[in-house]
């Protein structure tokens, strides 16, 4: 009985900090609200005002049954953090869908969630009809959805309400992060979020300047330029249009995004150390010499095999259409200077390989980036050197060692297998999704591309996610987004903990 009492009250705090998640979140439906009444689009600001009251009504109805817990400003459980972090994903994931339905521009739910997903984690594949043509309103949503994900609905959360939250770090690690900026979790997630507002001040100005100077009218670029920053920093790879980043035809504008999408896959720590004139940190540090060289290497082999194809012609061709796409890959950002079925029709196998390879990888830890991380792959490399030095030193030799991450850290067994573990569940997942596009009947190049951009949360597309394909595919590409972005971790925790209240009702009703 004691259990049982000790479970519900676990679920009561489970909803009230999920319900304050999702009031956080849903308020931020008055921005599109706002804009649709700006640029008079009536029918969008309804959908908003609509969807908006549902997400209040669930949100206060969760906190309400909340409250009825005592233990909920105590400090939560490990198990609670992780589940209120993995659980609110999903049910944002259905209630900020709403507005993509009510618009018409989904061709079902499926579809919705599946744009809201991939918005949420800085994918950025898309399945919403005739994107040239949806409402202001709209976009604006969809940029705000990708650069809130980038930070995470937690990280969000914690900047508003983390005096209140005794478990706070729990939630803050469920979101798949774990820097301490400062040290307290509410003024990390308050240094976060200002190290990403500074820059979006700053990046939005620059790009609205050369919008204007490609031939934008000041209010569109202004609008572009919002858009594309948001996109850019949170690594998310959503564009205004259905033609990406080639929309706009200018060097320059895809140059600046690419200075922003490489600042937005670094880690938060990395960025917080060098504002505070740590600047050795560029050097030191391992996740940025683990990107210089992975990123080195795949836009050297990217270029070597397709010139060997005879793909593009010159220098400035091969910086657009390779260096931009690998550099998009890699960052995890899924903006395209070419279309989806050039990959399958130009690159080549070698180079859809470099592609896939540079989509798992992925950017930094604990920054906006998807991937299995440059610190995971900089650690398990370590290792190896370790073990090897290991094998040649004398049996009684203890040398220890070392790498550095914002401050040096003791490379030991546990750090590796910890690295490894999340590294092979990525690849788990990979290996999943090419298996499943195959069995529907897709090229294994194109299943293994795709694969690897949801399970990295990349977003370029070789032309598999359409409207078309099968519902269990897309299905799975939810599943992979959602797993990778909160790095398997918490969504275990979440399964673990539903499975564990199935078993022991059943074992109650057995009893009875």
């Amino acid at each position: 009985m004691a259990g049982l009492k000790h479970r519900q009250n676990g679920i009561e705090i489970i909803s009230y900090y999920t319900g304050y998640i999702v009031l956080i979140v849903a308020s931020l439906m008055t921005i599109p609200i706002i804009t649709s009444l700006l640029f008079f689009e009536w029918n969008p600001m309804l959908d908003f005002i609509i969807s908006d009251a549902i997400a209040f009504i669930l949100g206060i109805l969760m906190i309400m049954y909340g409250m009825r817990s005592k233990e909920r400003n105590h400090d939560i459980q490990w198990k609670h953090g992780f589940v209120i972090a993995s659980l609110s994903w999903i049910v944002l994931t259905v209630l900020c869908a709403i507005p993509y339905m009510l618009s018409g521009h989904s061709l079902s739910f499926v579809d919705a969630c599946f744009d809201v997903m991939s918005g949420f984690t800085t994918t950025g594949l898309a399945l919403t009809q005739d994107l040239d043509h949806i409402s202001i309103g709209l976009n604006m949503w969809r940029h705000i959805l990708t650069f809130i994900g980038g930070q995470g609905m937690v990280v969000l959360t914690l900047t508003f309400l983390g005096k209140e939250m005794g478990g706070a770090f729990k939630m803050y690690v469920g979101e798949g992060k774990d820097i301490e900026l400062v040290p307290n979790v509410k003024g990390t997630a308050r240094q976060i979020w200002k190290i990403s507002m500074i820059y979006l001040i700053i990046g939005t100005i620059v790009l609205w300047i050369v919008g204007m100077s490609i031939g934008l009218k000041p209010v569109s670029a202004f609008l572009h330029a919002l858009f594309i920053f948001a996109s850019s920093w949170s690594t998310g790879g959503f564009a205004p249009n259905s033609q990406n980043i080639m929309y706009y035809h200018s060097i320059m504008f895809e140059t600046v995004s690419m200075v922003i999408f490489i600042l937005g896959s670094l880690n938060f720590g990395i960025h917080y150390a060098i504002w505070q004139g740590k600047r050795k940190e560029i050097v030191k540090n391992i996740e940025i010499q683990s990107f210089l060289v992975t990123s080195f290497v795949a836009c050297m082999l990217a270029l070597a095999g397709l010139a060997k194809l005879d793909v593009y012609p010159n220098a400035i061709a091969g910086f657009r259409r390779v260096i931009f796409n690998v550099i998009s890959a890699h960052t995890t950002t899924g903006f395209g200077s070419i279309y989806a079925r050039q990959f399958a029709l130009e690159w080549g196998d070698f180079g859809i390989l470099i592609m896939v390879v540079a989509m798992l990888i992925g950017g930094s830890a604990c920054s906006t980036a998807g991937g299995f991380k440059g610190l995971r792959v900089g650690i398990v490399f370590k290792g190896l050197i370790m073990d090897v030095k290991k094998l040649l030193l004398p049996e009684r030799s203890m040398n220890v060692y070392k790498y550095h991450h914002l401050k040096d850290r003791v490379l030991d067994d546990t750090v590796i297998k910890s690295s490894a573990i999340i590294i092979i569940c990525y690849i788990v997942t990979f290996t999943t999704g090419t298996i499943l596009g195959t069995f529907y009947g897709y090229p294994i190049s194109a299943s293994a591309f795709e694969s690897a951009s949801v399970t990295g949360n990349v977003g370029l597309s070789i032309g598999v996610t359409t409207s078309s394909m099968p519902t269990a595919m897309k299905l799975f590409y939810i599943i992979a987004m959602y797993l990778g972005r909160l790095e398997f971790l918490s969504v275990f925790a979440l399964i673990g903990y539903f499975l564990g209240g199935v078993k022991k009702a059943c074992q109650n009703i057995l009893k009875h």
